[in-house]
Formats: C-alpha cells, sequence, structure tokens
C-alpha cells in the first residue's frame, strides 16, 4: 500500500513538474514571438519609424491619454468590481480603481502583458481570504471585456470599409455560433459528468450575466474599448497620420485585438499588427509602426499613477523603521 502511495505521489509531482515546464516553454516561446516581430520590423523597415514615433510624442497627447485613462480604468474596476461581487467576494470601486491602476503599469512594464492582472487577483483574494475566487473574478472580468471588444470590433468592421472587410462575415457567424454554443451549455442541466462546466457555468450566471451584471460589465466594456480607441486616433494624429476618423477606426480597433496577444511590455504585436494594417490600407507601414509607438509611449505615461500605488503599497508593508536599517 505504501508502495502505491508513494508511486501515486512521485507520479503526482512529475505531473506537476510536467505541466510547469510546459508552461515554462509556452511562454518563453510566446515572448520569443513578440521580440521576433519587432525585429522583423527593425530588420524591414529600420529604426526610422519608431525614432519617429519618439519624436512625435508631445505633451498634449500624453495629457489627452492620461485623462481617457481615467475613464477606462474607472470603467475597468466597476466591471471588475460587479463580477466579483456577483462570484461572492466584495470589492469597493474605490480599491478596484488603484489596484486597476497598479495592475496596468506592471502589464505595459512587464513581459506578458498580464502579470498585472494575476497581482491584482491574488492581492484580492488574499485579502477576502480565497485566492481561488479572486483569480476566478479577474478572469472572467478580462473574458467579459474580450468579448465585448470582440463582438464591438466586428460591428464596426461589418460596416466601415478594412483590410480584412471579406473575411469579417465569416468572423461574425463564427462569434455566433459559439454564443449559441456557451447559451445551450449554460441552460444544459449541470451533472457529475463534467464538474468543470457545471462550476463555469455557475460562475458565468452569477458574476457576468446576471441580471444586474451584465448591463454593467457591457456598458463599461464598451466604454473601455471607446476610450482605447480614441487614444489611438490620437496617437494617429499626433504621429502625422491625415486619413479620415471613418478609415482609422477600424484599424485601432484591430490593433487593440492585437495588443491582447503575449508582448513584452505591451510591445510586439501591437507594431506588427499597425505596421501590417496600415499598409494594406495604403498608408504605409512606416506611419504604422511610428503610431504604434506613439500609442505605446501614450499608454505608459497613463498608467504612471499605478506606479505611485505600487510604491505606496509597498512602503505601507514595510515594517516600521526597516528604511532607518
Amino acid at each position: 500500500m505504501r508502495s502505491r502511495r508513494g508511486r501515486l505521489a512521485a507520479a503526482s509531482v512529475m505531473s506537476r513538474r510536467g505541466r510547469l515546464a510546459a508552461a515554462a516553454t509556452s511562454r518563453r516561446a510566446r515572448l520569443t514571438a513578440a521580440a521576433g516581430t519587432l525585429a522583423v520590423l527593425v530588420w524591414l523597415l529600420g529604426t526610422g519609424p519608431f525614432l519617429e514615433g519618439l519624436r512625435a510624442v508631445d505633451a498634449g497627447a500624453l495629457a489627452a491619454a492620461s485623462g481617457l485613462a481615467v475613464l477606462t480604468t474607472v470603467c475597468c474596476a466597476w466591471r471588475w468590481s460587479t463580477v466579483a461581487r456577483g462570484l461572492g467576494v466584495e470589492l469597493p470601486l474605490g480599491a478596484a480603481v488603484a489596484a486597476y491602476y497598479r495592475s496596468l503599469f506592471l502589464n505595459v512594464t512587464l513581459p506578458g502583458g498580464v502579470v498585472g492582472d494575476v497581482h491584482r487577483g491574488i492581492s484580492h483574494g488574499r485579502e477576502t481570504s480565497d485566492v481561488g475566487r479572486g483569480l476566478r473574478a479577474v478572469a472572467w472580468e478580462r473574458s467579459a471585456g474580450q468579448a465585448v471588444q470582440a463582438v464591438v470590433t466586428v460591428a464596426v468592421l461589418l460596416v466601415l470599409p478594412s483590410p480584412v472587410r471579406g473575411a469579417v462575415p465569416i468572423v461574425a457567424a463564427a462569434l455566433l455560433a459559439v454564443a449559441a454554443a456557451c447559451a445551450l451549455a449554460l441552460r444544459a442541466r449541470p451533472g457529475a459528468r463534467s464538474r468543470l462546466r457545471g462550476a463555469v457555468a455557475r460562475d458565468l450566471r452569477a458574476g457576468v450575466l446576471a441580471r444586474r451584471a451584465w448591463p454593467a460589465v457591457a456598458l463599461a466594456s464598451a466604454l473601455v474599448v471607446a476610450g482605447h480607441a480614441v487614444t489611438f486616433l490620437i496617437a494617429a494624429r499626433t504621429a502625422g497620420v491625415t486619413a479620415p476618423p471613418s478609415q482609422l477606426l477600424p484599424l485601432a480597433l484591430l490593433v487593440l485585438l492585437a495588443a491582447a496577444l503575449p508582448n513584452i511590455g505591451g510591445w510586439g504585436p501591437r507594431e506588427g499588427m499597425t505596421a501590417w494594417a496600415f499598409a494594406a490600407a495604403g498608408l504605409g507601414a512606416s506611419q504604422g509602426v511610428a503610431t504604434a509607438v506613439v500609442y505605446g509611449v501614450m499608454v505608459l505615461v497613463a498608467s504612471l499613477p499605478g506606479a505611485v500605488v505600487l510604491i505606496a503599497g509597498w512602503l505601507l508593508e514595510r515594517p516600521y523603521g526597516a528604511a532607518h536599517v
């Protein structure tokens, strides 16, 4: 019996090590892909577009980005607080705003683009003595926001011309099929056959799709997408792009979708998609990269209140007298 238990324990440890090794390999591959995207852009276009983007940034653009970031961060925090409350954990809006700013700063300064989200999920979970539920609240909040972003993007691409207009109806049909499948799965009776499906369905019903939750989640997410899109349009104008907003808006939404992919402090997929989209729209890949650089700097500066929150939290957690050691 002991031997069998020992073998099972050893197998469990090996399985866990295997999963961790696979996750680490996958993470390195994604970061390598992001770095490779930047390297290819520099090889094809040179450093000129990157330097032009940096030189184009001005105080007006940074002030506009910071103002819009207040709106989008409050909306994100509102969405997070709504989802967390549905899952049974309280999260005051003020605390959510501060934590979300900290999360944004970590996301745009550290590789991967999700470190800040993991951090706020774990921190909130520890404060409420339920780390699992805290992480689930963050995961569902982000997933709901990305779902609304996808719907808004497809709706705009169906109306306005873009380099991907031919494929948009297929994507729209696929989204409808996924939505229908999710609705059927939620209506199905939870059974022992799929405990995971039952847990997911309960979380969705309580945190995202509840009558008191989904209007707030949808409205907050739509406002976040609008704020980010306007920030991108300002970045394009700052970089010297003169195309009308009706031409730039579809490109902005495509870039925002790509920005959600694994990246290096926000850089990589965003610049690659901007270069491709601008080239396909006849605006020039170099102009696209310059716009992406301006946008990246604007986002970084707009996230700086998160650095203040991070430092303040670190100082408050230090034991009294540590600064004098």
